[in-house]
């Protein structure tokens, strides 16, 4: 048969049709799949087999479309039937007509679903779509418990009493329990309990209070039905100081037997089991648990974390059982060595000596290896073995977000980007207003280079703290990233620092600053650098580094040298003290480049990708690897500089359009033809 028969009798026998109806009719199956299966609980394996059944459907459609046609007698062998005598080719037009119009009405569906939110300003509406989450009917959040006590301090005693109910339930796999960092946000205010549970996404929530006097303590509770306001289950416990943790533990109980919650023995073991007996670790634990929540601006952490390793030891030393309390105490002196606030050996060594207490106390419980995966991964990099015990974790801790974000951390610093996202969201997932979480998730896509992405993430960030100014700086830096559009940057910054002053030093970057390429953003830059200087990467980047840096801008040699003299006295003695400590040799590198000590520098900064190459870390790994370009560039080495700058952009990295096409540390390169043809390679496109 030729090849102009053959397509005529693929039309004739309405292959071509079938093909397309089957087409319309399998993406309208997969969109109900997708959509709806996940509201019933209808596992994910579901919507992967009804793909694949869909998949083998097609090739024996038009098979039988080839082979049979339809007539008022049924089906016949197409060889037996007439034109005249097919259904089909009688009502070929309408046919046709109709399928055009299922295929419009699909393309409008898919254009619909495809047309992404406005990233310039923020809405309500835009906020409200980006905090949407699906609701299973097994879910909960226990929201802080008043405390109704006449001294306002036993406010600690009354999170404690909330936070280990919600602890306790959490150990439940049949249960979706909503982390303590998105609850606590509803502490103040009046609660709209339907309003939470759509912001939560959950159908329940627990709340209740707590009064403390002397000797006697009273706890109520009621569980409330989010959807319809419904009470339904309350109790009251006036008891003992004492009895405390055994009326958490009844709480616990009866809410997971109203939700139909299925308990392993396990699960009702730990349940039943109290955190600690001693009423003043307890207080003490508890307060240090405040403190630690309100550590992620690194200046605050500087002046918190000491306090709440204080009152730590103390409970521990109440009570040496106290396995929360040693856990919090490994977390916050790896914290402290991670900001670099005492990056030495002898504080890992105190992290490590607070886990191996709590080893010896419970060596299967999952908040000790939950410890354990956060020292390996800020201790030593060791991410194979971080994952190892996350695995162990996630055990007995399913609804623990911290294991998911910290897969979501090795996942990106592996270099598996995509399953980094994954893994993210499935912590926000259980910790949906999680501030901290929201950013990191933000970051990925911003590597990635993904700015659709990064800012709706930003936009759902604004839905938690509409206000917050380091949210709205990072949403309005995304046209800077995308387009090397700087301004909206300076319009929020502007507006910002109108409003408060002191805000400046902590949202004026000194990189986007000198982006701006004025004078006047110079002065500004220096004016608001925090004395104490920055710490992007563990080391602190003194104030002098940025002086020199404007210092060459401007050509003035002596004014750089002073000033990246003093930088270098600096930072030279912490990379004397840590000789492997890549974030300390690669600024020193750049220092040492700004001070003309070229092979100083190249010898710097090349040792600091060799600790930490982009292959070792997909997150530090690029920042060194841009500072060698800048290094290369620097000491005149524009062919290597060219070079480094091209590897960079192979992978997920820092390098956006805008820093490439605005930053003045590439000046040195503009102009060549190779270095602007990368710059016009990370231009955009179409826009999201």
């Amino acid at each position: 048969m030729k090849t102009q028969e053959f397509f005529g009798e693929l039309k004739r026998r309405n292959v071509y049709k079938t093909a397309v109806a089957y087409a319309v009719f399998a993406w309208l199956v997969i969109q109900v799949a997708t959509q709806v299966f996940p509201f019933f609980n209808i596992p994910n394996w579901a919507v992967r087999l009804v793909i694949l059944l869909l998949l083998i459907g097609l090739p024996v459609a038009l098979v039988f479309a080839w082979a049979f046609e339809l007539t008022p007698e049924g089906l016949k062998r197409t060889e037996d039937v007439s034109p005249g005598e097919s259904i089909t080719h009688r009502t070929g037009r309408k046919l046709t007509v109709a399928i055009t119009v299922i295929v419009a009405l699909a393309a409008m569906l898919f254009l619909i679903q495809r047309v992404p939110p406005k990233t310039s300003g923020v809405s309500d509406s835009s906020h409200e779509a980006a905090g949407a989450l699906v609701i299973t009917e097994k879910s909960i959040a226990v929201l802080p418990f008043e405390n109704r006590s006449d001294d306002k301090q036993n406010s600690y005693f009354a999170d404690g009493v909330q936070d280990d109910i919600l602890t306790e339930l959490s150990r439940v796999a049949d249960l979706k329990v909503v982390s303590r960092t998105s609850v606590m946000q509803y502490r103040i205010g009046p609660r709209n309990l339907r309003e939470i549970g759509r912001q939560l996404g959950v159908a329940h929530v627990l709340e209740g209070s707590v009064q403390r006097e002397k000797n006697r303590v009273r706890v109520t509770a009621q569980l409330i039905d989010t959807r319809s306001d419904a009470h339904l289950w309350a109790e009251h416990y006036d008891r003992d100081i004492a009895d405390v943790f055994a009326i958490q533990s009844e709480i616990a109980e009866a809410i997971a037997g109203q939700l139909r919650a299925k308990l392993s023995p396990g699960e009702r073991a730990a349940i039943k089991q109290p955190p600690t007996t001693d009423l003043e670790a307890f207080d003490l634990f508890s307060r240090a648990r405040a403190l630690y929540a309100d550590t992620s601006n690194q200046i605050q952490a500087g002046k918190k974390l000491p306090e709440a390793g204080r009152l730590l030891e103390q409970a521990v030393k109440r009570d040496p059982n106290f396995l929360a309390a040693w856990c919090l105490l490994a977390r916050v002196h790896g914290d402290i060595y991670w900001q670099g606030h005492d990056h030495t050996p002898a504080r890992l060594e105190l992290a490590n000596a607070s886990l191996q207490a709590a080893l010896r106390l419970r060596p299967d419980a999952g908040e000790v290896h939950l410890g354990l995966a956060d020292y390996y991964y800020h201790g030593f990099r060791d991410y194979g073995r971080a994952r190892s015990e996350l695995d162990i974790a996630r055990r007995t801790l399913p609804n623990n977000p911290e294991v998911f974000e910290y897969t979501g951390y090795i996942d990106r610093r592996e270099g598996r980007w995509p399953e980094a996202s994954r893994s993210l969201e499935r912590a926000i997932e259980l910790d949906p207003r999680n501030f901290l979480t929201l950013q990191q998730l933000a970051l990925v896509y911003q590597m990635r280079h993904l700015y659709g992405d990064e800012a709706r993430i930003y936009d759902r960030a604004l839905a938690v703290v509409p206000e917050d100014p380091f949210i709205l700086i990072s949403r309005a830096l995304v046209a800077f990233d995308e387009r090397a559009d700087i301004k909206p940057f300076q319009d929020t910054l502007a507006r910002l620092v109108a409003k408060d002053p002191m805000l400046a030093p902590d949202i004026d970057d000194a990189d986007h600053a000198l982006c701006e390429r004025t004078p006047a953003a110079n002065a500004r830059l220096l004016q608001n650098y925090t004395v104490g200087g920055t710490n992007p990467n563990g080391v602190n980047y003194p104030r002098g580094y940025w002086e020199g840096f404007i210092a060459r801008l401007q050509g003035d040699a002596k004014r750089a040298e002073v000033a990246f003299t003093a930088a270098r006295e600096e930072v030279a003695k912490i990379a004397e003290e840590q000789p492997d400590f890549a974030a300390a040799l690669s600024l020193l590198g750049l220092i040492d480049a700004g001070l003309g000590r070229n092979e100083d520098a190249l010898r710097e900064g090349r040792r600091a990708c060799e600790l930490l190459s982009i292959a070792k870390d997909g997150v530090d790994g690029p920042a060194f690897a841009v500072n060698l370009a800048q290094i290369y560039a620097w000491t005149g080495n524009k062919d290597l500089a060219i070079e480094q700058i091209a590897t960079v952009e192979r992978s997920p990295n820092y390098l956006t359009y805008g820093v490439l096409r605005l930053h003045p540390q590439w000046d040195d390169l503009r102009g060549d033809p190779r270095f602007d043809q990368i710059v016009v390679s990370q231009a955009p496109g179409l826009s999201w």
